[in-house]
């Protein structure tokens, strides 16, 4: 039996059944568990392309992983991924298809979605960013004053920022040295001015990352950049063409920037901003790296693609990833997921997911407009180990709050000098990697402590209880490839908990009402006389204490 119609997930018999199965389970212990199954380290173990999902250390057992692979065929989940790769229109608030996994497809031609060639499409746009790509890195793109590029500046917010940053610092260890890069989001002046301080207006190139060429912080940011290269260059407005990219859709607007069309880059309504960075958003990373680096990360992508399409769901990494997350969401009244990569160069991978996960699923109305009746989402969050450790660690072993972790860990260091020496540095790395989950899973009994000689007052102290949850996903080392495999994961993981929720997880409306407050604002704080104060009686007292800070008649 399928959810359907105006079915909630929650009437049927296979979500009835897991609350029954959460009965049982909930008081069970990971130490247990393990004892009963000597084999679950081993057997609750899948594998997609170069990546391998431990999640035996989870208050679930094998009973449960067919309970929630039914649900995954309740809720319809082979069917919506279907449609999804099919191109019909999933994202039904804004009546669009939801493509991104088109972006990474090796293949030319064939997928016509509202009657063009998608596939045509996106890789007519890779072979166009790819030539940019190679002048660039290859010294035949020059400024204004005949010098080559020696810096990257990409100014976006959101998917046009979080993604080709998190991408670029994961991917450094493959990137053009010899260039700088940059990435402007925040409207804060601080941002563009800390970005470009040291740089060269005469060798310093912008790509300026808007859809529209219409958002707010981005255009500020592009603006100011414009200015402040044309205060370096002389003032010749020609400059702006040899100093600037843009990655939009809008045309004009790009034009009336400045910037020649020819070095506009497109993409489409059916890719999400948090979506994107495997579009025309990416083509600061692809300059970084290279074009065959980057088809390299879109194959990883695509891998996992493919994987999740067709794996039976108890073998279907991403699947799992979603649906043991709505087991804690749902039934164990979790609100947050910990990422923690055992990586430094995935150290922005958790702001990364933040956007992916929150902004997706931040949502509490169903497909059909009536309100959810389960809880979805969650608050997404981490930092690289060890510095995490010796933060935020010690909440999770011994707080009162369930926080499910993801511990992300690759078995070779990227050698940054071909220095033997890091494998010393990286095998001590990697025993944190391992002790962490196993503390927090299994802990340390009261007995435990004291056998050690603890004074009995202290013992209580010392107790570590255990029982707390977490994956392990682990890959041979951080390749473009593994990155797209990767993040692929993850998305899929997304995409799976909105179809069991029966919500849409690409839309995002709730963004918009505070651009629409902030643009009614911002003259209240700029006008030269006393504004109206015609909001609210806080927000009237900020507005008047900013004014007053800054020496305006309030």
């Amino acid at each position: 039996m399928r959810a359907g119609g105006d079915q909630r997930i929650s009437e049927t018999p296979q979500w009835q059944a897991l609350a029954e199965h959460h009965g049982q389970i909930r008081d069970r212990h990971l130490r247990d568990l393990f004892a009963e199954d000597p084999e679950r380290g081993t057997d609750l173990v899948v594998t997609a392309g170069d990546l391998r999902l431990d999640y035996s250390k989870n208050r679930l057992t094998r009973e449960t992983v067919r309970l929630l692979a039914a649900l995954a065929d309740a809720a319809g989940l082979r069917e919506r991924t279907e449609a999804m790769f099919r191109g019909e229109h999933v994202n039904t608030t804004e009546d669009r298809a939801v493509l991104h996994v088109a972006l990474r497809d090796p293949a030319t031609s064939g997928l016509v979605v509202d009657g063009r060639d998608v596939n045509a499409e996106v890789h007519e746009v890779l072979d166009r960013m790819a030539s940019f790509a190679d002048r660039v890195r290859g010294g035949h793109w020059t400024g204004h004053t005949g010098e080559r590029i020696r810096a990257v500046v990409n100014i976006g917010i959101g998917g046009s920022d979080l993604g080709p940053a998190m991408a670029y610092q994961a991917l450094r260890d493959y990137s053009d040295r010899s260039i700088t890069f940059r990435f402007v989001s925040n409207i804060d002046p601080t941002d563009l001015a800390e970005a470009t301080r040291d740089l060269d207006p005469a060798s310093t190139l912008f790509i300026v990352a808007s859809k529209t060429f219409t958002t707010q912080e981005t255009l500020t940011n592009a603006r100011e950049a414009r200015r402040w290269l044309l205060e370096g260059l002389g003032g010749d407005e020609a400059a702006v063409a040899k100093h600037f990219a843009a990655v939009s859709t809008n045309a004009e607007k790009v034009a009336d920037f400045g910037i020649d069309t020819e070095n506009m880059f497109g993409f489409w309504d059916w890719v999400g901003g948090r979506y994107s960075f495997t579009a025309a958003i990416g083509l600061s990373l692809m300059v970084a790296i290279g074009p065959e680096r980057y088809r390299e990360m879109l194959d990883g992508f695509h891998t996992v693609d493919e994987h999740f399409r067709t794996a039976p769901w108890e073998e279907n990494l991403p699947a799992l990833l979603g649906l043991i997350s709505v087991w804690y969401i749902d039934f164990f009244g979790t609100r947050t997921q910990a990422v923690l990569p055992y990586a430094q160069y995935l150290a922005r991978f958790p702001a990364y997911l933040q956007q992916l996960c929150m902004e997706s699923n931040g949502k509490s109305v169903r497909l059909d407009g009536s309100p959810v009746d389960v809880a979805t989402g969650e608050i997404v969050w981490g930092e690289p180990g060890t510095n995490g450790q010796h933060a935020f660690y010690q909440l999770l072993h011994q707080g009162t709050v369930l926080v499910p972790a993801d511990f992300l860990a690759f078995v070779r260091p990227n050698d940054l000098a071909h220095d033997r020496d890091l494998d010393g540095m990286h095998d001590l790395f990697l025993s944190n990697f391992l002790a962490q989950p196993r503390a927090l899973a299994f802990g340390r009994t009261a007995e435990e402590v004291a056998a050690d000689g603890t004074a009995p007052d202290v013992v209580p102290h010392k107790v570590m209880p255990g029982n707390h949850p977490s994956n392990a996903i682990v890959a041979p080392e951080l390749t473009p490839s593994t990155l797209g495999q990767l993040v692929a994961a993850y998305e899929h993981r997304v995409f799976t908990q909105g179809v069991v929720w029966g919500i849409n997880s690409f839309d995002q409306w709730g963004v918009e009402l505070g651009k629409v407050m902030a643009n009614e604002l911002a003259p209240k704080l700029q006008s030269e006389g006393a504004p109206d104060y015609d909001s609210d009686s806080s927000t009237n007292a900020l507005v008047r204490l900013l004014r007053e800070g800054r020496g305006r008649p309030a």
